[in-house]
């Protein structure tokens, strides 16, 4: 990494509990590519000011977590329609002070559903109906996935999540199992209250297919490991960190790096 310097171009994540994935990652593709950036992970305690702060300083990229996802939206100029059309935000570039806001989630999960091979016939359960949840919601349905169940305690956002995209919402656990299951919820995150938190009930992981868990960090969570210990093939929090990860650094810097460079980086963030 260069030595701090006055023509550094900056560029940061705004999450409740940062963790050093987008870091390592980031910076090690700088190093690299010899690029003449910086990466660095903040919790912010006002989060309209801190995106005043990525529009007032300069600030190149902003990558946007839980729970700001949907919080940023009043804060940006422009939408692209990644993110306009789930009304969720994790990434926001920054050209010449014009905040313009896409969606990466979406993009990982889009791709990790693929290169998995999950077909569209399955049912599915997703836990949660955050900007997470919305950005996973409309990669099922966008894959031709139709028999597919929203869990979410509150009504309005569950309800309205699953109504959107033609699904089906239920305010917890109380039926059948389901073939493909999804925890977007923060169930089992490092840091937070519910780490050792099972995010699907045993049984229902045993019926299950497959195990899909978003949260990144640690990347085998109680939902991973039981599932691995079941047999159950399964697509992790940190797969999804690096895609999305990707996607954002070729909209702050304009290069897409080579697989391999990727893998090193990836490699890297990994080795924490």
């Amino acid at each position: 990494m260069p030595i701090l310097n006055k023509d550094m171009t900056l560029c940061i994540s705004l999450s409740a509990r940062p963790s050093n994935n987008g870091t390592r990652f980031h910076n090690h593709l700088y190093e690299q590519l010899d690029l003449n950036w910086i990466y660095k992970a903040f919790a912010p305690t006002n989060l309209e000011q801190a995106i005043a702060g990525v529009r007032g300083l300069g600030i190149r990229g902003c990558a946007v977590s839980m729970p700001y996802k949907e919080d940023v939206i009043a804060l940006v100029d422009e939408m692209d329609p990644s993110a306009q059309a789930i009304d969720s935000v994790n990434t926001i570039v920054n050209t010449d002070g014009h905040l313009k806001a896409y969606n990466t989630d979406y993009t990982a999960i889009e791709q990790l559903l693929a290169s998995n091979e999950v077909p569209a016939s399955y049912s599915v359960l997703v836990q949660g109906a955050g900007g997470m949840a919305k950005a996973t919601v409309a990669a099922l349905r966008d894959a031709g996935f139709t028999d597919v169940t929203v869990l979410a305690r509150n009504e309005t956002t569950g309800h309205a999540l699953a109504d959107q995209y033609g699904f089906q919402w239920r305010p917890e656990l109380d039926g059948g199992p389901a073939d493909l299951i999804i925890n977007v919820t923060p169930l089992g995150m490092a840091g937070g209250p519910d780490v050792d938190t099972l995010a699907f009930p045993q049984e229902t992981i045993d019926a299950a297919r497959v195990v899909f868990d978003v949260v990144a960090l640690p990347a085998e969570t109680p939902l991973i490991k039981a599932a691995r210990a079941a047999g159950k093939p399964v697509i992790t929090g940190a797969e999804v960190a690096t895609i999305q990860a990707l996607e954002q650094f070729v909209l702050y810097t304009g290069v897409r790096p080579t697989p391999e460079q990727v893998r090193a980086a990836e490699e890297f963030m990994r080795a924490q």
